[in-house]
């Protein structure tokens, strides 16, 4: 690797425009989240929690393989403004909502814009990012979307309770509006480029997985198991515990993880892949247990702030793992994979811990003791792993 690729610049103009754009985007859908319970409590649906989450990632789990194999032929950017659009139209419909399955069906549309754009951003990062600061870009990259995540709900909560639960959803069609704007000054990254034809929406079985990335696409599965956890118990968990805001916790957990976002990206460029996840994976489980006995405000804060700053270092680095491992021709399907495991982790998450609850708060220790051994599995699993990469 040339000295001018070791020091070509991350912040391009470009870079920073998708950033700025990200954000708004994750701002946008994370808005709702802390309300959504509510919402579907006054729609009869309070028995159906674990859908909420699981449908949203089950669309984008679906739409992997069509988004992954369309910014690999029309190219990065229709893929990632299609999402965005998606994402504006959903939140606007959310306030005309009567029925339980007009809810369903517009979560499980609303989840398809997660589905795409994320796929077309981590391409055209891996397009425009040497491999030497590769972990460093997805670092900053992580630190603007998860500021997103921070604010994003716990804003949506205020605006619910000092104006409406419809001004909530308004303000989050506008934020992804104002993204899908930003994201249309950005330059196309795929040289060629083909237009589109509806027969690229046949995907055949080998373009529904890339076998090269199964290594971190599995530890992913395993790890994002916690999120789907998180998502479904922590909104009961946190009024229970006598928190004003439900979104509380989100917001101390994802301040942990941008701030290490924007100062431990380069660990992995630095360490290597596999040996940064062997040291956080473990601070991740010990963070789930944590969580497990939470009894107080104060030690779900901890909680969030132990899991966030290990997920903050082992998401970029997971990312940049299966970017390495990615054929350069099938980028964005080999993220799409990676991306489809981390469905099916937060997915599976959601369903079984909103089954093992059921509205029971003596319940809720299970649910994150069983996020902690999965966590502890895929640790096992690196250890384990036959022929690494010596470089990751």
């Amino acid at each position: 690797m040339s000295k001018a690729t070791r020091k070509a610049p991350v912040f391009t103009p470009q870079f920073i425009l998708l950033c700025a754009s990200s954000f708004l985007f994750f701002c946008s859908f994370n808005m709702i989240i802390a309300e959504l319970y509510d919402f579907l409590a006054g729609l009869n649906g309070g028995a159906y929690k674990g859908l909420v989450i699981w449908l949203f990632t089950l669309a984008a789990l679906l739409s992997r393989p069509f988004s992954g194999k369309l910014a690999d032929t029309t190219g990065r950017m229709p893929i990632i403004i299609f999402g965005t659009l998606i994402s504006v139209v959903a939140s606007f419909i959310y306030p005309f909502i009567t029925t339980l399955a007009g809810f369903f069906l517009l979560r499980f549309f609303h989840g398809l814009s997660l589905g795409f754009t994320p796929t077309g951003t981590g391409a055209y990062i891996a397009d425009t990012i040497p491999e030497t600061r590769r972990g460093e870009a997805l670092g900053y990259f992580g630190f603007f979307t998860g500021l997103g995540m921070a604010i994003g709900p716990f804003a949506g909560s205020e605006i619910a309770f000092h104006f409406s639960m419809n001004a909530m959803f308004y303000t989050a069609g506008t934020c992804a509006l104002v993204s899908a704007l930003m994201f249309l000054g950005m330059k196309e990254t795929l040289i060629d480029k083909q237009r589109f034809h509806p027969q690229m929406l046949k995907v055949t079985v080998h373009e529904i997985f890339e076998p090269g990335v199964a290594a971190p696409a599995l530890v992913l599965m395993f790890t994002a198991y916690f999120f789907g956890v998180v998502l479904t118990i922590i909104p009961d968990l946190s009024e229970h515990l006598g928190m004003k805001n439900k979104a509380e916790f989100y917001s101390w957990y994802t301040g942990a993880t941008i701030m290490v976002r924007f100062t431990t990206g380069k660990l992995s460029d630095r360490y290597k892949r596999i040996p940064i996840l062997k040291t956080t994976l473990p601070v991740l489980a010990a963070g789930m247990f944590l969580l497990a006995f939470a009894n107080t405000p104060l030690r779900l804060k901890m909680a969030a702030v132990i899991t966030g700053i290990s997920y903050g270092i082992i998401w970029p680095t997971l990312m940049a793992w299966a970017i390495d491992l990615s054929d350069k021709k099938y980028r964005a399907r080999a993220l799409g994979t990676f991306y489809m495991a981390l469905e099916l982790g937060i997915g599976w998450g959601a369903l079984v811990a909103g089954w093992m609850y059921s509205d029971q708060v003596a319940n809720i220790p299970a649910t994150f003791i069983t996020a902690g051994v999965l966590i502890l599995l895929a640790l096992g699993y690196l250890f384990f792993l036959k022929d690494p990469v010596k470089k990751l």
